[in-house]
């Protein structure tokens, strides 16, 4: 969060004209960029107009937490309200989402979005909607919440707005943690506020909310099963439920009105396209409608068949490959959600495809034209092998040749890495995926980064987190040759070998060897921490703690990174892959690797200089031990 004062502070600093220049440097600080103008201009006009709400309702000593970041996400919450309730004498929270819209039209087929006339041509979010899920979500994974849900309530305030310009947007259905205030109705407010705050100190209130343990994050993979059947094991935020709301729209114009369209939802490492997919998914399965989920990952398709589909084997018939429909028939399918879809192949033809199904035709025309609404999921850094071609033109222009319109939803949220924005821009910046260079990490509260001297180190320091209940992997480039066929009975051949130390890459295939569980496991089954995976086994995972190992394939030369094709062992790159494209593809690997950790990561790299390299950008971290300082 940017500010934690009681009411009548802020409203001091915000007469005094310290209050904007205090909020500047706080979010240049935690953020490394500038706030938007929209950012400024709501701290100028609708920060005043909550405070000056406060101080009528005599609640000037309640506690304001202004842009409170919600756990393990980068969104940011306008401001929780933290005091004791008059009647409970329980902490009280009122989350509070401020708008400065003057009018709003709901969406009469989707009521959960909206239009402002004249401000933006494209569907926002209610912010009915958008307010309550802030605080189911808080609900989720604020430990002072936990059995206390009844604690949380939330607001949506348009001061600008008149009951008669925005009143329709109530079509959502407001609830306690959903309710509608319009700068006509101010009385009411201010009734409400008092009904849930009492006229007194708020700062042990926020002291404990501050101080909820935040739960794990709901792990994808996991509730997977659960959510084919009860959507309530995700709580979508922001984007996320614009894209979700944008489907279900287009999936009801589809059958009503004959009508196709194409969905592109782009996001980075963790910012929820997966979890999209899925509550999709479960949403099109329980109202009876035809959607399948593909993706071009076999480790992903594969776990997620075996976790889904444990008790229902039709569930596990709804995970399917992308080269599953050469020969589906056109539009058969109400909804096709094509996850990792920056995975998608020039053609789904290959060595073992019958002369029949040679058709030559695009990837990407075949799964648009296999369904009324193809739903494309992908992040464009994410292409590490040769012939992968997914990203935003290719499908935009394969859309607009067949006279489809093609809406794109950006999420902007990011849930991987403790939702570390900061670590994000570090490591695209680090590996030269985003211009300026790299620069120096500085420690935030939502994820750890740190150097390893040795590879016995980075394990030693892994093995201590598990003691401590994370769970944690090790991932390496495709620096070592892989033994694909072991001799029955015996152990896994360890062939990522550096100095003395020796570990086998993850099993080849899908039977586990000797205790070490199938390669489309490795990532989820505890039994994958003795071996090292590779990206084509991490992508599209998660786990706490993550150990990279940086091969000779990238190192530090100087003023940049050098790549070296010949320390590639990956077989997907040929003698005729062009060295641009390695290169690139080669970054992106890393740039995989090193966005797998929710808590921490911890990096070797088998070259000294990119080691110093790494040292220099990474400074060591109060209570680190010793050995990987």
């Amino acid at each position: 969060m940017l500010i934690r004062e009681s009411a009548a502070s802020v409203a001091g600093e915000m007469h005094s004209g310290a209050l904007y220049l205090h909020l500047l440097d706080r979010f240049v600080h935690l953020h490394g960029h500038k706030p938007s103008g929209s950012e400024i201009r709501s701290w100028r006009e609708s920060l005043p107009a909550l405070v000056n709400v406060l101080l009528e309702a005599g609640l000037g000593e309640v506690e304001v937490m202004l842009e409170y970041a919600l756990p393990l996400t980068s969104k940011r919450a306008d401001a929780v309200l933290a005091g004791v309730h008059p009647k409970t004498r329980e902490p009280s929270y009122v989350v509070v989402e401020l708008k400065q819209w003057t009018e709003a039209v709901p969406d009469e087929d989707a009521p959960n979005l909206c239009q402002i006339p004249g401000m933006h041509s494209s569907p926002r979010l209610n912010p009915i909607e958008q307010v309550r899920g802030y605080c189911d979500y808080l609900a989720q994974f604020n430990g002072a919440l936990d059995g206390n849900e009844h604690r949380i309530t939330g607001i949506a305030y348009l001061h600008n707005a008149t009951e008669f310009g925005v009143g329709a947007l109530d079509i959502a259905g407001q609830s306690a943690r959903g309710r509608l205030f319009t700068g006509d109705k101010r009385g009411k407010l201010i009734t409400y506020l008092q009904d849930h705050l009492a006229p007194e100190s708020g700062a042990s209130a926020a002291d404990e909310f501050q101080a909820g343990h935040i739960k794990p994050s709901t792990q994808l993979i996991a509730v997977a099963a659960e959510e084919i059947r009860q959507r309530e094991q995700f709580r979508l935020l922001g984007e996320q439920q614009l894209a979700y709301e944008l489907v279900l729209k287009s999936v009801r114009d589809a059958r009503w009105a004959d009508n196709k369209e194409v969905i592109v939802v782009t996001g980075g490492p963790g910012s929820g396209k997966s979890v999209i997919a899925l509550s999709l998914l479960g949403e099109m399965y329980r109202q009876g409608r035809s959607a399948l989920h593909a993706t071009g990952s076999a480790s992903f398709t594969r776990t997620l068949r075996k976790v889904a589909g444990a008790r229902k084997r039709e569930v596990q018939d709804l995970f399917k490959y992308f080269n599953s429909f050469m020969t589906a028939e056109r539009n058969g399918l109400d909804v096709l959600i094509c996850d990792e879809a920056h995975r998608m192949r020039e053609t789904s033809a290959n060595r073992y495809t019958p002369a029949a199904q040679r058709t030559g035709k695009p990837q990407v025309e075949e799964l648009i034209d296999a369904a009324r609404v193809p739903v494309f999921l992908l992040d464009q850094h994410q292409v590490v092998r040769p012939g992968e071609m997914g990203d935003v033109d290719t499908i935009k222009a394969a859309a607009a040749a067949k006279g489809l319109r093609c809406s794109v939803v950006a999420l902007d949220g990011q849930f991987r890495c403790g939702g570390s924005e900061a670590y994000l821009d570090w490591v695209l910046r680090l590996l030269g995926l985003e211009g300026g260079g790299p620069i120096l990490w500085e420690p935030d509260s939502k994820m750890r980064l740190m150097v390893a001297e040795s590879p016995q180190e980075m394990e030693a320091f892994l093995e201590e987190r598990r003691a401590e209940g994370y769970n944690a992997r090790m991932a390496a480039g495709y620096c070592w040759k892989w033994t694909t066929k072991t001799v029955p009975g015996e152990p896994l051949p360890a062939d990522v070998v550096i100095g003395d130390w020796a570990r086998p890459w993850n099993v080849y295939g899908d039977r586990g060897v000797a205790g070490a569980p199938p390669a489309a496991l490795w990532a989820t089954d505890p039994a994958g921490f003795g071996q090292v995976g590779c990206v084509y086994t991490a992508q599209g995972f998660e786990y706490d703690w993550s150990g990279v190992i940086m091969g000779p394939d990238l190192v530090w030369r100087g003023d940049q990174w050098v790549p070296d094709r010949t320390a590639s062992k990956d077989p997907a790159f040929k003698r005729s892959t062009p060295n641009d494209t390695v290169d690139r593809l080669i970054r992106n690997t890393y740039k995989v690797l090193l966005t797998r950790g929710m808590v921490g990561t911890i990096i070797y790299s088998t070259d000294a200089e990119t080691r110093e390299k790494l040292r220099e950008l990474i400074p060591s971290e109060a209570g680190v031990p010793v050995s990987v300082r």
